[in-house]
This record gives C-alpha cells, sequence and structure tokens, in this order.
C-alpha cells in the first residue's frame, strides 16, 4: 500500500512540475517573440531592412499578405526596398498593443504563435507606401533558429 501511494503522490507531483515546467517554457516563447519584435523595430529604425527581413522564415512559402500578396524573404526584400526607398521614407516605426497566442499541441509543445498588433510610422517622405498607421497579424513558427515570421497580414 504504501508503495501505490508513493507512487501516486510522485505522478502528481511529476505531472504538477511538468506543467510548471511547460508554463515556463510558454512564458519564454512569448518572450522571445517579444523580442524578436523588439529587434525587428530596432532594425528598422536603423535603416537595416535586410536585418529586419531577417526575422521572416527563410522560406517560399513565407507569405506577407498587403495590397498584394509577396512571397519568400527576397521578394519580401525587394517589396520593402522599392516601398521604403529613404530613410525618410522609412521614418521610425512603432509597434503597440501586441498581444501573443501560443498555439501548443495537445502534449503542451509549442512550436506555432499568432500575435495581433498595431504599426505606426513617425516620417516626413512618402514613396509608393502611403500607410502611416494599421493592424497586423502575424503567425510565428518556432525553428532550429529560433521564432521566424510564417505570415504577415498587414492592412
Amino acid at each position: 500500500m504504501k508503495k501505490i501511494l508513493f507512487f501516486m503522490i510522485s505522478g502528481v507531483l511529476g505531472l504538477a512540475v511538468f506543467g510548471y515546467g511547460a508554463q515556463a517554457q510558454q512564458a519564454n516563447d512569448e518572450a522571445l517573440i517579444r523580442a524578436a519584435m523588439a529587434d525587428s523595430v530596432a532594425a528598422w529604425n536603423a535603416g537595416d531592412l535586410k536585418a529586419f527581413v531577417s526575422y521572416y522564415e527563410n522560406s517560399p512559402q513565407t507569405i506577407f499578405v498587403g495590397a498584394t500578396n509577396t512571397y519568400g524573404t527576397s521578394d519580401l526584400l525587394e517589396r520593402y526596398k522599392k516601398s521604403f526607398a529613404t530613410r525618410e521614407e522609412m521614418g521610425t516605426l512603432t509597434f503597440s498593443q501586441l498581444e501573443v497566442r501560443l498555439l501548443p499541441t495537445s502534449t503542451g509543445v509549442v512550436e506555432y504563435a499568432i500575435m495581433t498588433g498595431h504599426f505606426h510610422l513617425d516620417r516626413t517622405a512618402r514613396g509608393v507606401a502611403k500607410k502611416d498607421d494599421g493592424y497586423y497579424s502575424l503567425v510565428w513558427h518556432k525553428t532550429k533558429d529560433g521564432w521566424k515570421i510564417i505570415l504577415d497580414h498587414t492592412s
């Protein structure tokens, strides 16, 4: 009877520790996504479009949905270069109203996340890109290289 009680208590404690571990990992995943967003803003504000696009997964399936669809990071980089040809057109980017929703599997493993938020560009010139404010939704994928955006819908 003592052995059965021991195993029952061990199992309950194990589940509690596993649950805490999963919560801690999820908190870490959210912090990593938010840090990636902060780093991408810093890259934009430094005028480094290549670094800004590096937060997208380097895949031909990566998609940016805006006025038109753009597939893959090289095409996305070219789109940004055309739309924001000068530093004045890029301006200063800020994100607000960030919400992150992790999407764990039935076993608690998180490989995908959804983020929504608001963007604002404070700038003195406009080229092809006319919008200074809008909302976006991002789908993130956890890769061996960290969290990467696989879908960006900005309007």
